[in-house]
């Protein structure tokens, strides 16, 4: 696990080091924060530190840093570069900045800010952009937990309507009153689970591939076969998804996502001082990389170090062995979804205790960025229509459209048999190319205030590259 221990030291040299260059060239000061200058009970409300950072992490976190990280391990160790490299000079920088722009600007949400300093035409295009997304975000999420509810008790359409009714209720009730009080002690939980996980790698030490077997994976994927047939469909996936762009779109949240940007508002909205913002947004970034690595590292040993056989009884394992060969027969990839490896590790490696995180994490984790998603697009549209949120009528004009469409887009969703996939594509590359648009937004701003704007403009070039690859790459090559 070299190569897995060194990224994890990199990641906290990163917030120490790259954290404080960054806070010294935004230069944070004494000024009044927005929840200090006008507080509306509401949205604007000073909250302690520690649950700013909790928040934050769960707000921007969510399934994303495990989910994403599972799958991006199907690319081999590349995905420890992406995160590293991508959490420190990109994911971090675009989320310390989006939310220090936010506290300059008293509270003010994306497209408000893009709007500013892109112009009115990119504040239009801004404000589809980010609802649309916001909107799947709240359509997607809540999909997965309903799903794995009814197979506790009771059906998906009773979930259904129980998380949409938690998600009305949330958006609507000032932040301090569910989202202050319950969303730290789910953070704690997903940081409590990370780090169990991190634990027991150290006791395991499995041997996983190295930075270095990049580009040089086949002893990997040969000791996966089974009388000659390749088990892990490893090189099947990678022929249809290159590792550039799609390791970049499939590793969001542990690297860098432009959904963050609409939540660093809802928290610079939160904070008492310009100077707590590194800790908060920066380091919440650095945790969250730190969640994408350890679940990097596990996925790694699951598949390719035949980690599936030691959580499955021998039952399971003859099970897919069967399979293998037949017409419509799955490979490890296909047949172990996100939230089956989440859930076989946890029970496994952390008994009891896993079993209710893992639960927490496929369950909760995904209902609280949906949430927080909803609520976010509240504020944005009442930014755009300068709407007082203080009233509960005012915020109910805005509210009730905006879950009507949430529950057409949830109703096509279970009507279309591939409904859940289609959405999760669009959610993907929208969220990446939220990330450019925010990052020329940040460079734009450091630029006409005589900042070093190169800490924003090279990630913007290069996830504009991502961006743009990822949605003409498969034209070319159907060319």
């Amino acid at each position: 696990m070299v190569s897995f221990l060194i990224s994890i030291v990199a990641l906290v040299l990163g917030y120490l080091i790259y954290g404080r260059v960054i806070e010294r060239v935004f230069g944070p000061d004494d000024r009044q924060t927005p929840a200090l200058a006008h507080p509306d009970g509401v949205d604007y409300i000073p909250l302690p530190t520690w649950k700013v950072f909790m928040i934050q992490f769960l707000n921007i976190a969510g399934t994303g840093p495990i989910f994403g990280a599972i799958m991006g391990a199907w690319f081999g160790p590349a995905s420890y570069l992406w995160i590293v490299f991508g959490c420190i000079f990109a994911g971090s920088v675009h989320d310390y900045i989006s939310g220090m722009m936010s506290l300059r600007h008293d509270g003010a949400g994306l497209p408000e800010l893009v709007g500013k300093y892109m112009g009115k035409v990119m504040r239009i295009i801004m404000l589809v952009f980010s609802m649309l997304l916001l909107l799947m975000v709240g359509a997607v999420f809540v999909y997965s937990p309903a799903s794995i509810l009814a197979g506790i008790g009771g059906n998906e359409i009773m979930w259904f309507v129980v998380i949409f009714i938690y998600y009305i209720i949330a958006t609507l009730l000032p932040i301090d009153k569910i989202i202050g009080k319950i969303y730290p002690i789910f953070a704690i939980a997903l940081i409590f689970m990370a780090i169990g996980l991190f634990v027991c790698l150290l006791i395991k030490m499995p041997h996983i591939p190295e930075v270095w077997n990049i580009g040089n994976m086949d002893s990997w994927m040969s000791a996966q076969q089974s009388g000659g047939t390749d088990l892990l469909g490893a090189k099947a996936y990678m022929a249809k998804y290159t590792l550039f762009p799609a390791m970049f779109i499939t590793i969001a949240c542990g690297a860098i996502s432009g959904f963050h940007a609409t939540q660093s508002p809802l928290m610079a909205r939160c904070l008492k001082s310009e100077k707590l913002g590194r800790p908060v947004f920066y380091g919440s970034m650095i945790t969250e990389g730190f969640v994408a690595l350890v679940w990097a590292a596990v996925s790694s040993w699951f598949f390719y170090s035949g980690g599936w056989r030691e959580v499955l009884p021998q039952d399971a394992v003859n099970e897919f062995l069967a399979q293998v060969g037949n017409t419509d027969g799955k490979s490890l990839i296909q047949y172990f979804n996100a939230p089956a490896v989440v859930k076989l590790v946890c029970s496994s490696w952390l008994g009891v205790a896993g079993g209710i995180l893992a639960m927490l994490g496929v369950v909760a984790a995904p209902i609280t960025s949906g949430d927080t998603a909803l609520r976010s697009a509240r504020l944005i549209i009442a930014d755009f229509l300068k709407f007082d949120q203080k009233p509960i009528a005012k915020r109910l004009m805005i509210a009730v459209p905006m879950f009507a469409a949430v529950l057409v887009l949830l109703i096509w969703q279970l009507a279309n048999p591939n409904g859940f996939n289609m959405l999760w594509q669009y959610f993907g590359w929208s969220n990446q190319t939220l990330s450019v648009f925010t990052l020329w937004t940040a460079t734009i701003f450091l630029y006409k205030y005589k900042k070093c704007y190169w800490i924003t403009l090279i990630p913007a070039i290069f996830m504009t590259a991502v961006s743009l690859s990822f949605v003409l790459l498969p034209l070319f090559l159907f060319i």
